[in-house]
């Protein structure tokens, strides 16, 4: 990798993890969603700057190209987020059920409650 292409991944990498500051100090993201994508800008960051750490890797994991790792690296943490979006939606179903429950068991106090005020100012 020739060192514009370096610089073009950190300036990038850290523009990411500027925004995600920005974000979370703005409560427009949650920090326990973004923590992955922290983690992800932090890693693109330290391999785009020491692009030799990604041969060290592929020959520790017995990987043959370097490339290989990147992808395996792109496709593990894609299921993360994918397994973690899977858990907040499930969390908010659950909610969400619970919620309309609620809203119906009250609809049906209040109308049992206007229906006994009805019956008693019509006596």
């Amino acid at each position: 990798m020739n060192i514009r292409t370096q610089i073009m991944v950190a300036v990038f990498a850290a523009a990411a993890l500027f925004l995600l500051i920005y974000m979370i100090r703005g409560n427009r993201l949650k920090l326990k969603y973004a923590l992955s994508w922290f983690i992800l800008a932090v890693g693109i960051l330290i391999f785009g700057c020491f692009p030799s750490l990604t041969s060290l890797l592929a020959d520790f994991l017995g990987i043959e190209t370097p490339v290989n790792v990147l992808f395996f690296a792109g496709f593990c943490f894609s299921l993360i987020i994918i397994f973690s979006l899977t858990v907040a939606v499930s969390r908010l179903s659950v909610s969400l059920k619970r919620l309309a429950q609620e809203t119906a068991l009250l609809k049906k106090e209040l109308e049992e409650v206007r229906k006994e005020r009805h019956e008693d100012a019509g006596e």
